[in-house]
């Protein structure tokens, strides 16, 4: 029997955002239900991101190699589900058509594209994260803008139209209003210890990252795949910690 409610959604949430073992977290098809908890696992994964860099300053790394340590703790507790949304979603701008597009999004092999917008996308992560590190500890920065990003993934789900009649996109549903609501209202708790500043930066940055990659997406492909929303998310999350560094560095 299927487990329901809040706990079993938040597993889903969990197995299906990060490469913890969680028993019982189901397939695809729960996802649209349990999208509304996805902020607090993306502000779990901010404060893992967090606590790593605190303990690289600790331990006299410097800003630089703690952002580098912070960033390859996240990925490896997310297998690097979004950065690979990310670059396949750049691989498959480069198509012909909207068909060829979504056929090289499949392919999976990493091309120009996809290597070059990575690179780009992880160095300006980093940097974000250094300037960051350099005024102290960068967790609650980290936390907040795991949130946010993943909100913006919540939205879009909501709002995009499935590229293809299969797929993830497809296969997740649509999260209620229940959900979308919970989403913003766990980023709203997590951004609110930056200040009222900060906090509208990191959500102004995250709004036009996503909406830019939502735009983009919907004329492309014509709406949403799982690489999207993967694409959405770190386009969000480096945009918002971007906003926040200079911030910081005024």
């Amino acid at each position: 029997m299927t487990r329901k409610g809040p706990l079993a959604d938040i597993a889903v949430a969990v197995g299906f955002l990060t490469r913890l073992p969680v028993p019982g977290a189901g397939g695809a098809g729960r996802l649209g239900a349990a999208a509304g908890w996805f902020p607090l696992v993306g502000a779990g994964i901010g404060a893992v991101g967090g606590g790593v860099a605190a303990a690289a300053l600790w331990a006299g790394f410097g800003p630089w190699l703690a952002a580098v340590f912070a960033v390859g703790a996240q990925v490896a507790l997310t297998g690097a589900l979004h950065e690979d949304g990310l670059a396949d979603a750049a691989d498959g701008l480069g198509g012909r058509d909207r068909a060829a597009r979504l056929r090289i999004m499949r392919d999976g092999a990493v091309g120009s594209y996809a290597a070059v917008t990575l690179v780009l996308v992880l160095a300006a992560r980093i940097g974000a994260i250094a300037a960051l590190a350099e005024g102290g500890a960068p967790a609650a920065a980290l936390v907040a803008s795991g949130a946010v990003s993943r909100a913006a993934m919540v939205v879009a789900m909501r709002g995009m139209v499935p590229a293809r009649a299969d797929g993830l996109a497809a296969a997740a549903g649509a999260p209620g209003r229940g959900g979308v609501a919970l989403a913003l209202f766990t980023a709203a708790l997590c951004v609110a210890p930056l200040g009222a500043v900060a906090a509208a930066a990191v959500v102004a940055g995250a709004a036009v990252a996503a909406g830019g990659v939502v735009r983009l997406a919907t004329r492309r492909f014509g709406g949403a795949t799982g690489d999207v929303f993967g694409a959405i998310q770190v386009a969000a999350e480096t945009a918002g910690l971007c906003a926040l560094a200079a911030l910081a560095g005024q």
